[in-house]
């Protein structure tokens, strides 16, 4: 094994607890909780913010005296916790809201969920640092890639003393995700606010006599162009063939084979005339069709999420085995420990296990409200949550380190833990009566704080490795964690009580109107319900999900044997096959942009290729970024009734040709920077 060196050696000591280093970690990590929140709901999946939260604090730094990298370093951790931890409760939390089990969404328990999750995550992850980051020397890309994005800045930026600033390339980074930044929020604002551009085009068409039912769209969103160049090309058409599994196949096939069904489930007639239909009952009709065959995604996602923990058992294990070793060394030699690899002492950690099982209890308690002995059931759930939030963190440390942040499985596995749990509860507390409504709200709590706690564990490994290339001291690197889950959880109540009602989370706000689709969390709540007997689980399709699972997993491993670099993880497709089919053809759109892009810079120097692919990375941000804050401020506006829409009869061809001037933005941009 090489002997690693950080940038910072560990006999250096820059500042890393810095007041504004503390204030600017916990604004951005609001800022980032914002703006995810809108981009996961609306797609179901989130990208890692540790590049733009990078590029951003060095650009805030800038404005001050003196910063340096470690302290750079600290803001991005915080940072990047905001958009970690809104992935864990947006996938979850809404599902107690579109059950009915909350009218809104409940400031005071959601803030405690956030913070006891994300917090227990940190704690579940410190023991794993050096297992999987100095000793197995995973890649971690997002940290690496991070740590790229900061070195460019300098080590140490001091007006006084010129050799010590900060390089253009730093500014430059910074100025171009603020543009990029500023064109998203533009777009959104036209299109959602004012109404010169149409989101989403859709048709639906029966052909051969209504024998063949075609529904197709695209959502006209430079977000979407973002998180396609961001994820890849690789996850982008996975996600693509689920829409095409789901709505181009899936709608017309069903169709096909349940016409009398679809009619019914319509509220048309099944005897009606298929000549009588009009263009809107063929729309009733293809959307009932496309409801059920998202269901096969909810299959496929289950089937996925028990595969994440059988694939990573094994190695899982094993890296807890060799960070126990670690510790046990550290501790006979606790004075030789370097600066740059002290961690929290593990006592310090287990403690904090153990005291954050007492709030645990407290919000398990007040989830069953006045079930019979809730007491008891409260303390099995608490049990549950340390075992499955120390294997599921790990899992998710695990294959942070693996695959990266963006495209880590955390809905597979917490799907997991709503099956499993669900199933625990159901035999103990049984299906009738008060259980059949507060068993599946105890599910979905404990849910929040497993997903909560391995968004943040993958975040942390993220954020960790980066502070591994750049010589920071891990323990205070997971103190400026734990102060953005703290400041990320205070906003993100705030945030999806602003998007439900100017929205719609999981359901419109106004009959036949547009909302965030939220699927994970629409799956968690059929899950939860379902197998406590209080919602249709539409088995049929979920088994066609479990058949696509195992299909696509067999191909994984083939083109894993053959050592093919372009792999079919089973969650992309499932996302794909339950969100709508327009989401999934932008995204697609990104993906080959991400790859035009890798293409054209192949025969640039290693130089130019990572300054290509840093600033297309942070353009892509950008447009997320702006166009989901603005989402936000638009949803804001509606719930005051602010609103000035002129919808002009152009609007879809304004929208399509102002995205197509995006993606020449983002191409020749990108370009340009590898050439300069």
């Amino acid at each position: 094994m090489n002997q690693h060196k950080p940038l910072v050696g560990a006999d250096r000591h820059l500042p890393e607890f810095t007041v504004k280093g503390f204030v600017l970690g916990a604004v951005l990590s609001m800022l980032l909780a914002f703006a995810n929140a809108y981009i996961g709901l609306l797609v179901g999946l989130t990208v890692s913010a540790s590049i733009p939260a990078a590029a951003i604090s060095m650009g805030s730094l800038r404005a001050f005296k003196r910063s340096n990298i470690l302290e750079n370093n600290m803001v991005q951790t915080s940072a990047s916790a905001g958009e970690s931890l809104v992935a864990g409760m947006i996938f979850t939390i809404p599902a107690l809201v579109m059950m009915g089990a909350w009218d809104s969404y409940l400031y005071g328990p959601m803030v405690g969920i956030a913070i006891v999750g994300g917090v227990m995550g940190v704690a579940f992850t410190i023991p794993l640092r050096k297992a999987l980051i100095v000793q197995a020397q995973l890649k971690f890309p997002e940290g690496v890639a991070t740590a790229e994005v900061l070195k460019v800045g300098g080590i140490e930026v001091d007006r006084d003393h010129p050799e010590k600033q900060a390089t253009d390339e730093g500014k430059k980074g910074f100025l171009s995700l603020v543009e990029a930044t500023v064109i998203g929020g533009i777009f959104k604002l036209l299109e959602a606010g004012v109404g010169l551009f149409q989101g989403n085009v859709a048709t639906v068409k029966s052909l051969f006599s209504g024998r063949y039912l075609f529904q197709g769209d695209v959502s006209i969103s430079p977000a979407l162009i973002g998180v396609g160049f961001i994820v890849g090309l690789n996850i982008a058409t996975l996600v693509f063939l689920g829409g095409v599994i789901g709505t181009l196949i899936g709608v017309p096939v069903n169709w096909a084979m349940n016409h009398d069904g679809l009619m019914a489930a319509a509220g048309l007639d099944p005897q009606a005339s298929w000549s009588s239909l009009t263009s809107a009952d063929w729309g009733a009709v293809a959307n009932a069709s496309w409801q059920n065959c998202r269901r096969i995604g909810v299959g496929a996602m289950m089937v996925g999420g028990v595969w994440s923990l059988i694939s990573l058992a094994k190695p899982l294990i094993d890296g807890v085995k060799v960070s126990l070793a670690a510790y046990r060394n550290a501790s006979s030699n606790a004075d030789a420990i370097e600066r740059t690899d002290y961690d929290i002492p593990i006592n310090y950690v287990a403690w904090a296990a153990g005291l954050g099982s007492i709030p645990v209890f407290m919000i398990f308690n007040s989830a069953l409200q006045d079930y019979p002995n809730k007491m008891m059931i409260a303390l099995l759930m608490t049990v549950l949550m340390l075992i499955f939030g120390f294997i599921f963190s790990s899992v998710a440390g695990y294959m942070a380190g693996l695959v990266g942040s963006s495209n880590n499985p955390i809905s597979g596995v917490t799907i997991a833990t709503v099956i499993v749990s669900a199933l625990i509860l159901s035999a103990v507390m049984g299906v009738d009566g008060p259980a059949a409504k507060i068993g599946p709200i105890a599910v979905l709590y404990l849910a929040g704080l497993i997903c909560s706690a391995a968004a943040i564990a993958g975040d942390n490994m993220q954020d960790l490795k980066c502070g591994h290339i750049v010589g920071s001291t891990p323990w205070r690197q997971q103190i400026y964690q734990v102060v953005g889950v703290i400041a990320a959880a205070t906003v993100i109540p705030i945030a999806l009580s602003i998007l439900d009602k100017g929205q719609g989370i999981g359901r419109p706000i106004v009959e036949g109107g547009s909302f965030l689709a939220a699927p994970q969390a629409g799956l968690m709540r059929d899950i939860a319900t379902g197998i406590f007997g209080g919602g249709e689980m539409h088995w049929g399709f979920i088994y066609i999900g479990f058949g696509l699972a195992v299909l696509l997993i067999i191909v994984d491993k083939f083109q894993e044997r053959s050592g093919a670099s372009f792999r079919f993880p089973i969650l992309a497709v499932a996302v794909g096959v339950y969100l709508p089919f327009g989401l999934s053809l932008t995204i697609f759109v990104g993906g080959v942009l991400a790859h035009y892009v890798k293409r054209a810079t192949s025969n640039a120097n290693e130089k130019q290729q990572r300054t290509a692919e840093n600033t297309g990375l942070l353009l892509a941000s950008g447009l997320i970024t702006g166009e989901a804050l603005m989402g936000v401020l638009v949803a804001l506006g509606a719930v005051f009734h602010v609103t000035m829409s002129i919808n002009p009869p152009g609007a879809a061809l304004f929208a399509l040709i102002a995205l197509t001037a995006v993606v020449v933005y983002l191409i020749v941009r990108t370009l340009r920077a590898a050439r300069a």
